[in-house]
Parts: structure tokens; sequence; C-alpha cells
């Protein structure tokens, strides 16, 4: 029978992953809603390109400090390393698909990385590592994403971790593939935008609550975007 205890941690830790720190970091910040701009995307990989970059490192910590919380908070009152896995994956399926945005959230990656390193230091280290491979030689974060996570279940099986960890590392690389598809389209294309790459941010049709959108301030001032 399941615990009625873990079931609220798995609901919370959906809910605390769903908190979108993009969002809400790149307005305050910024003064942009970051759906409306270049990717559309609410990661820090988006919000670093359009709101800058203090607004990008606070939006980095709060994602990846959801999936650290997720796992301890598990952690701390189940004690069972399975109920660990499956708040984490509730975690990162909150912030890909958040309840308070409609389900359409982002890529997932800055939560995977906190929820691994908090079940497992050196399979996160390792995942790390691949992922700066990439980025450090190409300067595609999707690339290094889609590679560092696809690769995890193979580390996860060389060094004879057991089942629950397979299965916890096979669901993060289907889903960074998944969540990456139209970055992996753009990469085949050679149109898909390095990290630190300048240029005018794409405009979304989400409207800005507060401030004005991308679109609203090209038409006030001659197609030049808002900055913030």
């Amino acid at each position: 029978m399941i615990d009625g205890l873990a079931l609220v941690v798995v609901l919370a830790a959906y809910l605390l992953g769903s908190i979108p720190f993009g969002l809400i970091f790149s307005r305050f910040l910024g003064g942009v809603d970051i759906r409306a701009a270049g990717s559309g995307n609410i990661g820090f990989t988006n919000v670093l390109r359009i709101a800058g970059t203090r607004a990008a490192a606070i939006t980095l910590l709060g994602d990846v400090g959801k999936g650290v919380v997720a796992v301890w908070a598990a952690r701390m009152l189940l004690s069972d390393a399975g109920w660990e896995l499956i708040a984490a994956m509730a975690a990162v399926i909150g912030h890909n698909y958040p309840l308070f945005l409609r389900f359409r959230g982002g890529k997932g990656v800055a939560t995977s990385f906190g929820a691994l390193f908090a079940c497992d230091p050196l399979l996160g280290g390792l995942t790390l590592a691949l992922w700066l491979i990439p980025v450090l030689i190409w300067r595609y974060a999707s690339l290094g994403a889609v590679v560092a996570f696809s690769l995890l279940p193979a580390e996860v099986l060389v060094l004879g971790y057991p089942t629950a960890m397979l299965l916890f590392a096979v669901f993060l690389g289907v889903m960074a593939i998944y969540r990456h598809q139209e970055n992996l389209r753009r990469l085949l294309a050679g149109t898909e935008r390095r990290m630190g790459a300048a240029g005018e941010p794409e405009v979304r049709n989400h409207v800005s609550v507060g401030r004005p959108t991308v679109a609203a301030e090209k038409g006030r001032h001659g197609g030049l975007p808002y900055r913030g």
C-alpha cells in the first residue's frame, strides 16, 4: 500500500518543479516576459540571452534547487531511495509541464542536474562533465544536454547501479531528447543559436503583464526591441 505521506511528498515535488523561476526573474529583473522572446523557453539559456546574467544566475539556482529540495525532502521524510527517485522525476515533470503555466514549461536540464546531484554526486559530476564538452567546444547548450543525459543510462550500467537508478537515468535521457526536439532539428539545419550569441530575439505570441512586451515595444519604437 502506498503511504499517504509519500504521495504528498511527490505532489509537493511536482508543484515545486512547476514554479517558473525563469519567468518570474526575467520579468522582475529584466522587465520582459521570457516566453515572448528568443526561443520562448523559460530556462537558463533563454533567460541569459534575453534578460541578462543576474536573472539567469538566479533562475539557474532556482531550477537546480527544485531538483535538490525534492530529493532531500523525500530522503528526510520517507527514508526510501526509491521515493527519492520518484520525487526527483516529479520535480522534473513539474518543470517541463508546470501546472501554473498550463503545462508549458522548460526543458528540465537544470532541474535534472539538481536532482541527479542530490541522488548521486558521482553520476551528477560525470553527467556535468559530458555536458561541458560539447558546450565548451561548440557552445551548444542543447547538444550538451542531449549528449550528457543520453549517455547517463550507459554510465549507470557500467558502474553497476541498481535497476531503480537505471530507470531514473532512462527517464532523464528520454525527457532530454524529447524536450530538445526543436533544438535537434535546428542543429541539423545549422540554425541553432550558440551560447553567448548576440542577435534580436524572436518574438512570441505571449502577453506580458505589467511591462511592455517585446512585440509592443517594437511597434512603439520603430522596430527596436524592449531591453528592460
